[in-house]
């Protein structure tokens, strides 16, 4: 499909800029294709008098890490130049892939001293290697530390990676190191945070449980690529980034019996969506599942598994909107957006968010 057809405008003014207090208070816009009203406007507080007793709520547990890193690079016979890099993948106990900048200028074999400006001194702790080179500033750091060494390092010496739109506007502070997690995030390896749970509270929780819906986690790890426009003209053209996911054999075989027993299953994020569709066979039985994926949901995908999506509002041309617009149909995506807009909902990973019906073929 032309890529052009999932554009839309967005008055800068919707985009926000800090989460809503508290959590669960932020606006939900329920959007069923299938029903007498489409669109109605609520609560996340409200979510569970959308759900039923035995439908089972699945959770993305990443935690965000800072994977931001500023730093000076070293070229045998050129002086130091300021690089700053995001670490998106991990691929080995010392090696991150990331995105660098200015990505043009770096080199293969080139040395990076991180956690250090201009102006301080050049020997530092958390030192790499740049190993390869790919596309798009894409390169392959290996560090001098490694296991939990470098994750501590790391944590010295890094920033939380506010999305471009926002960083835009303002510094990341002390409040984003909370704000940008969920309450319940445990498995450290994400530069991004899966946004639809940070309108969970321990308050929401308690009247889920009250109403007999389950929870459950998978871990997907999100990459910064969630954050990279999609170049292409064409859908068919573009090619996603992979990101490293993994579904115990025990939330598999659970998840299975909630479908057998007529339960929904109510993914919490397009993450848990995407990773829950990549371990469903063609049958809709779900396996447990570890390793990347790259899986690109557009309209005309058949979905294997999930029947719910509690998720945030995602940007014009993003492959996100092209997956909630698989899920609940092209036209009244658009039409949910433009309500969205109009009524004063607020986009992006710290704005209000929707609960979405998988519209019936």
């Amino acid at each position: 499909m032309r890529v052009d057809l999932f554009d839309f405008d967005l008055p800068d003014e919707r985009i926000a800029l800090r989460p809503a207090e508290p959590r669960d208070s932020a606006r939900l816009l329920v959007v069923d294709p299938n029903g007498q009203t489409m669109l109605s406007d609520h609560r996340a507080s409200d979510l569970p008098s959308f759900l039923r007793a035995g439908d089972a709520l699945v959770f993305n547990d990443t935690k965000v890490i800072p994977a931001q890193l500023e730093g000076i690079r070293h070229r045998e016979g050129a002086g130091g130049q300021q690089v700053s890099a995001t670490l998106h993948m991990r691929v080995g106990a010392n090696k991150w892939k990331a995105f660098a900048k200015p990505g043009k200028r770096i080199k293969e074999g080139d040395r990076i001293a991180f956690g250090h400006s201009g102006e301080s001194c050049m020997i530092g702790s958390l030192d790499a290697t740049v190993e390869e080179k790919g596309e798009a500033g894409e390169v392959m750091l290996a560090f001098d530390l490694s296991g939990p060494a470098l994750d501590e390092a790391i944590a010295a010496v890094g920033h939380i990676p506010l999305p471009p739109y926002i960083a835009a506007k303002r510094p990341e502070d002390e409040r984003d190191r909370a704000d940008y997690q969920t309450i319940y995030a445990r498995e450290e390896g994400a530069v991004a945070a899966p946004t639809a749970g940070l309108h969970f509270t321990p308050a929401l929780f308690e009247a889920l449980d009250k109403a007999g819906i389950e929870r459950h986690f998978v871990t997907l790890h999100v990459g910064a690529g969630t954050f990279l426009p999609v170049k292409a003209d064409d859908t068919d053209d573009h090619k996603m980034h992979l990101e490293s996911g993994y579904v115990s054999a025990e939330t598999a075989a659970r998840l299975n019996e909630v479908k057998k027993n007529g339960g929904r299953i109510v993914c919490v994020g397009t993450t848990s969506l995407r990773l829950i569709e990549s371990a469903a066979g063609d049958s809709g039985e779900i396996k447990p599942w570890a390793g990347p994926t790259g899986i690109f949901i557009t309209p005309g995908y058949r979905f294997k598994a999930v029947d719910i999506l509690m998720t945030n509002f995602h940007l014009p041309r993003s492959t996100l909107f092209m997956l909630v617009s698989a899920f609940a149909g092209f036209e009244t995506m658009h039409a949910a957006y433009k309500h969205a807009i109009s009524t004063g909902y607020r986009f992006y990973s710290y704005g209000d968010a929707s609960l979405l019906f998988r519209k019936d073929k």
